[in-house]
């Protein structure tokens, strides 16, 4: 397999990067890790005319803290969820999937914004995304904006982003020691894409009732989604047995999955309940037990 003729930049500056993709537009792939970008030329499934390598654009590795979170530059790597130290403490929901996420030589390699923007609905980051409510900066001619995690995915590897802008870093607001949180998914081998996936946080609040909860399913049809049905549901509700039957129930009905070569729609459907139940049995565990630490 060999991808299509392509014309290969390496620009040395995030401004001299957005030159180009201004220039260029849709017919540009801009590489970080190329974890997934590669194999989909490879296999003629992406075929850009110009790919835009950003790994010598200096000062877009780190992991820092922001007024609104921590942000991660575009180059910073996947292995980063691991092997930062800080991270736990800040966003202790990361290490917990990028266990999930491939195999280390993968995660060596590819970055955290690029599986962020990429947008593969099978994949865990844009899940983690979209429950934190993650914001995503990018850049063009016309100057900075930020998106909303929330607002950002439209289908099957479609986002917001547009031809011309660059994402520099996405920022994911810190958690709060009160959050409970779990993540699970199902797949035919570990490290191979997820048949159905879920992400849930949330906290319990004086009442002992679940308040913010936030469940991110992923692939489930052709994006990572919040399931905001179900999450209005279970807000002001005492955590049960009958409670995590609705859950499940309600996930299955919400899930849009279709028939394809690994499992049919019905499958994933169940599947999908199934994750939701676990999850949210474990985040409102850890919930709850840290609601009783701090009482203590």
């Amino acid at each position: 397999m060999k991808p299509g003729r392509f014309r290969y930049l390496r620009p040395s500056s995030v401004e001299e990067a957005v030159e180009i993709l201004a220039e260029y537009g849709d017919e540009a792939k801009v590489l970080a890790g190329g974890q997934s970008l590669i194999p989909m030329m490879n296999m003629r499934l992406a075929r850009p005319a110009v790919l835009v390598d950003i790994n010598r654009v200096a000062g877009l590795t780190y992991v820092t803290d922001r007024q609104d979170g921590v942000a991660f530059g575009a180059s910073t790597r996947q292995r980063s969820l691991e092997l930062d130290d800080s991270i736990p403490e800040r966003l202790p929901l990361l290490p917990a999937v990028a266990e999930w996420m491939s195999h280390p030589q993968i995660r060596n390699r590819g970055t955290v914004v690029g599986s962020v923007v990429h947008a593969d609905p099978a994949a865990e980051l844009p899940a983690a995304a979209l429950a934190l409510e993650a914001t995503i900066r990018a850049v063009s001619r016309k100057g900075d904006r930020t998106i909303s995690a929330l607002n950002f995915y439209l289908g099957y590897y479609a986002t917001e982003l547009q031809p011309d802008e660059l994402v520099t870093e996405v920022i994911f607001p810190r958690m709060t020691p009160d959050m409970g949180w779990a993540v699970y998914e199902v797949c035919r081998r570990r490290g191979d894409f997820a048949l159905a996936g879920m992400i849930t946080l949330l906290r319990i609040d004086g009442s002992g009732c679940l308040s913010d909860v936030r469940m991110a399913a992923y692939g489930l049809g052709g994006s990572a989604f919040r399931l905001k049905d179900l999450e209005m549901d279970l807000v002001g509700q005492e955590m049960s047995e009958g409670l995590l039957g609705h859950a499940a129930r309600r996930a299955a009905e919400l899930a849009t999955a279709d028939d394809d070569i690994h499992a049919t729609g019905e499958y994933r459907r169940a599947l999908a309940g199934e994750t939701a139940r676990r999850t949210l049995r474990s985040a409102a565990e850890m919930a709850a037990a840290q609601s009783n630490e701090r009482r203590q």
